[in-house]
C-alpha cells in the first residue's frame, strides 16, 4: 500500500482517468516461456504493469521437510530500479530486503502451494521467482497469476520427464486488486487510483471461487460490512476473467490444462464484467 493524496472527484462521463468503465479490467495478457534457462516462465502485462514469473525445480527442500515426503514451494519478488517513475535503489545495495518485499513473496508462496498438492512432487523445491519490469499498481497480484502459470509450466516439465505420475496443480489461482475511490468502487486499480483509495484490497482466489488470501485496509475512515461483500464481488468478477485467460494461455502448451476453469459459485451473472 502506497502513500495517500487528495481525492479527486470522479468524471462526470463515470469513466476512469484511463477510460475504462469502474468494473473494467486493464487489459491483460499473459506471454509464456519468456525465458529459455527456466523451468517455466510467464511475463504477464496488466495495463502498463509487467512482471514476469519464472520456475526453478531444485532436487532439495529446506530441512524442516527433509524425511517428510513432502515438496515446498517458495517465491522471490524484487522490482527493477526503473520499474517506478523515479529510480528505486536495489535492495540488495541497501544490504536488507525491505518489509514490503518479505510480505509480498511470503504472499505469492502461500497463494501457490494453497493449490498444490505438495506430496504429488515429492521432496523437491520450485522458486518462482518474480521480478517487475513496470509497476503501475497491482504487482503482486499480477506476481501471483504469472506465477500460477510459471508453476504449472514447470509441474507439466516434470510431469513430461517421469518425475511425477500426476499433475500436482490442484487449481489455478489469480489475484486482483479493487478499492473506493472518491466514493466509487473500482476494480483493478492502477497506481494513480491506489494512491488516492480510501480503501483497498488484494483478494487472491481459486479457480472454484475460493479464497486463498484477503488484504483489506482503510486510509481514511472505516469501511462496512456492506462495503467489503460488495467489494469481493467485483474481485470475483475480475478473477473470472483473469483465470480464463491462465487457462487460454495454458492449454495452448497442453491441453491437460483444459481441465482447469473457473466454476461459478454464486450465480449467473459473476463471470460477466
Amino acid at each position: 500500500m502506497t502513500a495517500r493524496t487528495k481525492t479527486e472527484a470522479p468524471p462526470r462521463d463515470g469513466l476512469r482517468a484511463d477510460k475504462r468503465r469502474p468494473t473494467e479490467l486493464r487489459p491483460h495478457k499473459i506471454s509464456v516461456d519468456y525465458i529459455d534457462f527456466s523451468d517455466g516462465s510467464a511475463l504477464i502485462e496488466v495495463g502498463r504493469t509487467r512482471v514476469l514469473a519464472a520456475a526453478t525445480i531444485e532436487e532439495r527442500v529446506p530441512p524442516f521437510l527433509r524425511g517428510t515426503g513432502r515438496g515446498w514451494i517458495t517465491a522471490e519478488y524484487a522490482m527493477l530500479p526503473r520499474a517506478t517513475t523515479e529510480r528505486t535503489q536495489r535492495e540488495r545495495t541497501a544490504g536488507r530486503v525491505s518489509g514490503r518485499t518479505q510480505e509480498i513473496q511470503r504472499l505469492v508462496g502461500r497463494a501457490l502451494r494453497a493449490v498444490t498438492d505438495l506430496r504429488a512432487i515429492g521432496e523437491r523445491q520450485i522458486i518462482i521467482d518474480c521480478d517487475v519490469i513496470q509497476a503501475d499498481g497491482g504487482t503482486r497480484s499480477a506476481s501471483i497469476t504469472a506465477g500460477c502459470v510459471a508453476l504449472g509450466l514447470a509441474l507439466k516439465k516434470m510431469l513430461d520427464q517421469g518425475l511425477i505420475d500426476h499433475m500436482p496443480l490442484r487449481h489455478l489461482v489469480a489475484g486482483i486488486s479493487v478499492g473506493i475511490v472518491g466514493g466509487r468502487p473500482l476494480l483493478d486499480l492502477d497506481y494513480s487510483e491506489d494512491s488516492q483509495a480510501e480503501l483497498d484490497m488484494n483478494i487472491i482466489e481459486t479457480d472454484r471461487g475460493e479464497l486463498v488470501e484477503v488484504q483489506a485496509g482503510a486510509e481514511k475512515n472505516p469501511f462496512s460490512r456492506k462495503d467489503l461483500l460488495g467489494l469481493l464481488k467485483l474481485a470475483d468478477r475480475g478473477i473470472a476473467k483473469i483465470i480464463q485467460i491462465q487457462k487460454e494461455t495454458l492449454k495452448k502448451n497442453s491441453i491437460l490444462f483444459m481441465a482447469y476453469g473457473y466454476k461459478d459459485k454464486t450465480g449467473p451473472d459473476k463471470g460477466s464484467v
